[in-house]
C-alpha cells in the first residue's frame, strides 16, 4: 500500500482543501493510504501571522473525518520534517502549491537520508474568491459584519 503524506492549516475547511486532499491520495493509486498532517496553532500563527479561527483539535478532527482522508495527526511545533518522514514513512509527499518551506525541507530530509520518496507539488485549485481562509474570513467580514 503506498502511504501519501501531506499537510496544513486547514482553518475554515473550504474547496481548496477538500481538492488537495483528493489530488494528494489520487497520487497514491486507487488502495493508497493518506495521511494528513494538522498544523498546530502555534505553528499557524508563527507562519501567517495570526491564530487560527478553530483550534488544532477540532481542525484535527474534521480533517480526520472526511473519507478521502485515513487519518490525521497533529504536527510538531517546529515543522521537524525528518520526525514527520519517521512516524508516517510516506512513499509521496503532496506539498500544496504554496507550501514552498516544506517543499524545500521535505527534500532536504530526504535527500541527506538517502530515502526513496517522491515530492510533488499540487497546483492551486479553484479560481473563485473564496478558495483561501484569509477570502473567507475577508467576505464575513465586509457582508456581515461591515453591513451591520
Amino acid at each position: 500500500m503506498t502511504t501519501v503524506l501531506t499537510s496544513g492549516a486547514f482553518d475554515l475547511l473550504h474547496y481548496g482543501h477538500l481538492r488537495l486532499l483528493e489530488e494528494a491520495k489520487k497520487l497514491g493509486g486507487p488502495d493508497s493510504r493518506l495521511v494528513v498532517i494538522v498544523a498546530r496553532d502555534e505553528t499557524v500563527r508563527r507562519l501567517k501571522g495570526r491564530k487560527p479561527v478553530i483550534p488544532e483539535d477540532q481542525r484535527r478532527a474534521v480533517v480526520e473525518a472526511l473519507k478521502t482522508v485515513d487519518e490525521a495527526l497533529l504536527g510538531y511545533e517546529d515543522i521537524d520534517m525528518a520526525s514527520v518522514i519517521e512516524r508516517v514513512k510516506p512513499d509521496v509527499i503532496a506539498v500544496g502549491y504554496d507550501q514552498h518551506e516544506i517543499e524545500g525541507e521535505a527534500r532536504r530530509v530526504i535527500e541527506g537520508e538517502g530515502l526513496d520518496i517522491k515530492v510533488i507539488r499540487l497546483e492551486r485549485f479553484g479560481t473563485s474568491d473564496l478558495n483561501s481562509s484569509s477570502k473567507i474570513k475577508r467576505k464575513i467580514v465586509e457582508d456581515f459584519i461591515g453591513a451591520a
